[in-house]
């Protein structure tokens, strides 16, 4: 059996490990619109956590296996139709992620100053597409919305000694533009409370541990909460009583670094944004309003109400987190555009026999590396139990990438193998030794398309 995975991050490598691991015969071949595989592993992990990117070497091991190719530098849906993929594969697995952000939806989203999540991350950790965001930061307080691991990560990195962040594969770019920011207090907001935060206690402990940087966590918004926490599951109970323990800690001894440059940070709970707030000219952001909300029901099933009350925080940087969105890839494939899912049952498309899902396209963005590994082999298991019961015709043999070489050849499309990747592997790695840092990531494709001789 052939069987083709587009994308190439966390869901498409689990996928296609699954499959290669659990049938002896089957070829696997991966497709990806970026010259560089890995996907999030590469242009979403932080640059200071190195440990998360070891996956890596278990994606290299996929590919380098002799039933499977990599083929980059490939957009599925301009390239090649998935139809055309249909024909050339017995199976076919859309594993291509959320390539787009969730939207405030609010009047001065647009106003310069303000800018997604997704953008931000991709730009410090070299994502082709926001390689020119030049994020201004030349005020003096940022104001995150959202309470999840990326704003977490978000704000890490903003206030982050240079020292630290120099040792990392950061981007050359936005390490300079880091080095003279004048950002020094970030506030993270959140329309719900502290019970219904997003983040995990690991991120949530480094923040509180990050050298330079002050938590300012006000008291009154953990008032009663010990008793609220008692029956949670241990991992919300923990992580409520870290930030408790932070909110009344008593300020020690200020370093000379905190007195010289005093870096803070801070929750906010309970407030919607309203309004991104425009400079007299009106083309920057000067603040948010938001709308003070109460919370109906408890638990992770709470919802914020307005209470009609609303305040003004003044920020000239405005980071939206609330989240990313998968985005229909051919109009051949049905998608769900309420939930930003393609529906499926268990990773099988419905109503299309033969092509399937997994990852935050199938499920929604939600969810850590391990996550999408286990969501990967549930549809993998499903193509695995589809070939065996005879649903998936192999008895007509199909030509795989023979195919759709010859497809991309007449459309003046050169796909990118893995041991190109190789070389440029080998290159950034080398610039960043030079550097002294883990890598120094290409972040223009044409660099590495003439890199490699195309």
């Amino acid at each position: 059996p052939r069987v083709c995975v587009v994308g190439s991050g966390p869901a498409g490598f689990y996928t296609a490990q699954h499959i290669l691991k659990h049938h002896g015969g089957a070829r696997v071949d991966i497709y990806e619109k970026l010259p560089v595989p890995f996907g999030l592993v590469r242009f979403g992990v932080a640059p200071d956590h190195p440990e998360v990117k070891n996956v890596i070497n278990t994606f290299t091991q996929t590919a380098r296996s002799e039933r499977c190719a990599y083929y980059g530098n490939v957009t599925v849906g301009r390239d090649v139709t998935v139809a055309e993929l249909q024909q050339a594969y017995h199976a076919v697995v859309l594993s291509y992620g959320a390539e787009d952000n969730r939207v405030l939806g609010i009047p001065g989203e647009n106003l310069s100053g303000v800018y997604s999540a997704r953008a931000f991350v991709g730009w410090y950790n070299g994502l082709p597409e926001n390689r020119d965001l030049k994020p201004d930061l030349s005020c003096e307080t940022a104001l995150i919305l959202g309470h999840g691991n990326v704003a977490l990560d978000i704000a890490r990195i903003l206030l982050s000694p240079l020292s630290l962040l120099r040792k990392t594969d950061i981007t050359d770019g936005s390490l300079a533009a880091l080095a003279s920011s004048k950002v020094k207090r970030v506030w993270l907001a959140g329309r719900r409370g502290p019970l219904q935060v997003a983040f995990t206690i690991k991120e949530l402990r480094e923040m509180i541990n990050l050298p330079g940087a002050s938590p300012v966590l006000n008291p009154a918004d953990f008032a009663g909460l010990e008793g609220a926490v008692k029956d949670a599951p241990r991992p919300r109970k923990r992580l409520t009583e870290l930030m408790i323990k932070t909110a009344l800690e008593k300020p020690g001894k200020k370093t000379v670094e905190q007195v010289a440059a005093p870096r803070e940070w801070g929750l906010k709970f309970q407030r919607s944004p309203q309004e991104v707030l425009p400079t007299a000219d009106g083309k920057q952001a000067r603040g948010v309003r938001m709308a003070l909300t109460r919370l109906e029901g408890s638990g992770d099933s709470a919802k914020a109400v307005p209470t009609g009350d609303v305040e003004e925080l003044e920020c000239g940087l405005v980071l939206s987190s609330i989240g990313y969105r998968s985005l229909p890839l051919d109009p051949a494939v049905p998608f769900d555009t309420q939930h930003g899912i393609i529906p499926n049952s268990s990773g099988r498309v419905e109503g299309v026999p033969g092509l399937y899902c997994s990852g935050w396209v199938k499920r929604g963005p939600t969810g850590v590396i391990i996550t999408t590994m286990n969501d990967s082999f549930d549809t993998a298991h499903s193509v695995l139990e589809d070939l065996q019961v005879g649903v998936l015709d192999v008895s007509t043999s199909r030509e795989g990438f023979g195919a759709v070489g010859s497809i991309l050849r007449s459309r003046g499309v050169r796909p990118v193998s893995f041991s190109d990747w190789e070389k440029i592997d080998a290159a950034e790695v080398a610039r960043g030794k030079a550097a002294g840092k883990p890598r120094e990531k290409i972040v223009d494709p044409q660099e590495m398309l003439q890199l490699i001789g195309h």
